[in-house]
């Protein structure tokens, strides 16, 4: 069934009694062209460009939870596109492309709301770095805007300008950067997967990775095994357990990154605003509710839960960029959990495995890429060669000291 108003009248008609599943909840078959392990929003989209573009549909997505559970839910919803570096901007502006186009591509309203992202700046060597930034952006075609204090206090009038430790000097706008609703991604790119025949199975858990002559025949499954020409592994925060049952030791560490929600509002912010001088990025939901996040934990853990001197350390950066907050209740907090790989930026790549391919280390950039993440890895498994924009995303990389840090932090995934 296809959405649109038509459709929408014909089933108001008749008391919305005609609607479809979104997608079928599949039994996983013996063999498949291309098994997909991991049905977060870069498997789905893998599974969805596949499908759509290479014309490949004897594909199954397992996942062993329900679609949705993982970290395309658990996350703040930005979308954005404004990087610094050769290997990564043509990736992120590929992907706000694809943004820009996916509810008419996979005919589900994902509420994909280009409202602006904001850096703050806060001292003349920020601004530079910034002025810099944003130059870098615009060279390869992506736009970006810097605004000095007054032009950024008639966006956002409630923050702290004067009186903070950290006073607001201006801004680095992007102005095609926002938001889109998370789980809604999720559904979509699902639903687009299901139409063209993919099968996606939910509450499959991989036991076993099957290789044989060095390369990969199928996996051992909770629900049986599965045997497959292709096995692409995209499990966010647990790509280095799964890749260990393929022998396999990924440069990742796995942390915990927690984010927050308020209760409901009235419109008070219109874009995105991340703060210079800490770790702290907030925005309005369509339902009131304001969404922010900060650093991760600073230990490794397979929990989806967060812990409390991370949440004080969030609100203490919320207070200095707006002390109005202080009035505002949280209503409600969760965790997901990071991939980090040792220069902050992702793996999408062949492995030494013959026949199993790589899509992890997407520390906190991974919402924002899947689109562009589900295209590069579809292109991959079908040609056998990256596509363009992410050939720069190599697993060697770190034994060849090609690495692409964006924030120069080293290898220190916490840092990142």
């Amino acid at each position: 069934m296809r959405y649109s108003i038509f459709s929408l009248i014909g089933q108001t008609l008749k008391g919305h009694r005609g609607w479809q599943p979104t997608w079928r909840d599949a039994a996983p078959k013996p063999e498949y062209d291309v098994l997909i392990i991991g049905g977060g929003g870069h498997g789905l989209a893998t599974a969805h460009y596949l499908a759509s573009r290479f014309g490949i549909n004897n594909v199954a997505v397992i996942e062993k939870g329900y679609i949705g559970s993982g970290n395309v839910g658990r996350n703040t919803t930005i979308i954005r596109s404004n990087y610094l570096l050769p290997g990564n901007t043509p990736f992120y502006e590929l992907s706000m492309k694809l943004w820009q186009g996916l509810e008419q591509d996979v005919n589900y309203n994902a509420m994909v709301s280009q409202r602006g992202v904001l850096n703050l700046f806060h001292s003349d060597p920020q601004r530079d770095a910034y002025a810099r930034r944003g130059n870098a952006m615009r060279l390869a075609g992506v736009d970006a805007e810097l605004l000095d204090r007054e032009r950024v206090r008639a966006m956002v009038p409630f923050l702290d300008y004067e009186t903070s430790r950290f006073p607001i000097q201006g801004g680095l706008l992007q102005r095609r950067g926002g938001t889109a609703r998370h789980d809604a991604v999720a559904w979509g790119y699902a639903r687009a997967a299901d139409s063209r025949g993919v099968d996606i199975v939910q509450n499959c858990e991989v036991t076993g990775v099957t290789i044989m002559n060095g390369r990969v025949s199928g996996v051992a499954t909770t629900r049986g095994p599965i045997r497959a020409k292709k096995v692409a592994l995209v499990v966010a925060g647990n790509s280095s357990r799964v890749a260990a049952m393929a022998g396999m030791r990924l440069p990742i560490e796995s942390h915990v990154l927690q984010a927050f929600v308020s209760e409901g509002l009235k419109p008070l912010i219109d874009c995105v605003v991340t703060f210079g001088a800490g770790h702290l990025y907030i925005s309005q939901s369509d339902k009131g509710g304001l969404v922010f996040g900060g650093d991760i934990d600073g230990y490794n853990s397979y929990a989806q839960r967060g812990n409390l001197p991370v949440i004080e350390d969030v609100m203490e950066a919320a207070m200095g960029l707006w002390p109005g907050l202080g009035r505002v209740r949280l209503l409600r907090h969760w965790g997901g959990i990071m991939d980090m790989s040792m220069d902050g930026s992702p793996i999408i790549d062949h492995t030494p495995v013959q026949g199993l391919y790589l899509n992890a280390g997407w520390c906190y950039g991974g919402f924002k890429a899947t689109p562009a993440s589900g295209f590069c890895f579809a292109h991959l498994i079908a040609k056998d060669e990256p596509h363009p924009v992410a050939a720069a995303y190599r697993l060697d990389r770190f034994a060849t000291g090609r690495v692409i840090d964006e924030k120069g932090a080293g290898a220190q995934p916490n840092l990142h």
